[in-house]
């Protein structure tokens, strides 16, 4: 079998996932997972497949580019080589949450001190409208904490960094997270 990521990025528009997924299933290839977002008015969407062997990448490519074209879609693919499982840490999901007024530089600030401390973003989003009315610009970062790393120390370093940049912030493990925001 071969492994491959396909990236598929354009302006949004519905039946996007229906046609890549289409093309997908017509050379024989089987999703083994998808992720998809859509920021601003952008699509972004990342398929892994695997294909029998006689679909070899470049090939591959020309495919599923001629398969989105019409759509005014960009498809990149790539193979998936493969590799030794990553060493997995044992850590606690947390959420950080911060509020502020817009300016550059924001999300590098703060991953790098969530960087500093071998800590893994698995999830980002962040929502800048500009302007100083904090409610308009929200980044909600979804961390993998090591558990050897000390949490107080995590804390006030993310503190300090939120305060210098003018952020409010909240960080919370992620079940009480989700439990607090469920709906």
């Amino acid at each position: 079998m071969n492994k491959v990521v396909i990236s598929v990025l354009g302006h949004d528009r519905p039946g996007i996932i229906a046609r890549v997924t289409a093309a997908i299933s017509e050379k024989d290839g089987n999703i083994e997972n998808v992720s998809q977002t859509i920021v601003q008015s952008e699509f972004s969407g990342l398929f892994i497949a695997s294909f029998p062997s006689n679909n070899q990448t470049e090939s591959l490519q020309a495919y599923f580019q001629d398969q989105v074209a019409d759509m005014g879609l960009k498809a990149y693919v790539e193979s998936l080589k493969a590799s030794k499982p990553v060493a997995t840490v044992s850590s606690q999901p947390f959420v950080i949450t911060t509020q502020g007024p817009d300016r550059k530089g924001l999300v590098a600030a703060m991953t790098a001190v969530i960087a500093s401390f071998n800590v893994n973003v698995t999830n980002l989003q962040a929502v800048f409208k500009g302007g100083d009315d904090p409610s308009q610009n929200i980044m909600i970062y979804e961390v993998d904490v090591p558990l050897d790393t000390s949490k107080q120390v995590l804390d006030v370093a993310l503190r300090e960094k939120a305060e210098e940049l003018g952020l409010d912030i909240s960080i919370q493990h992620r079940h009480i997270f989700e439990a607090i925001n469920r709906i």
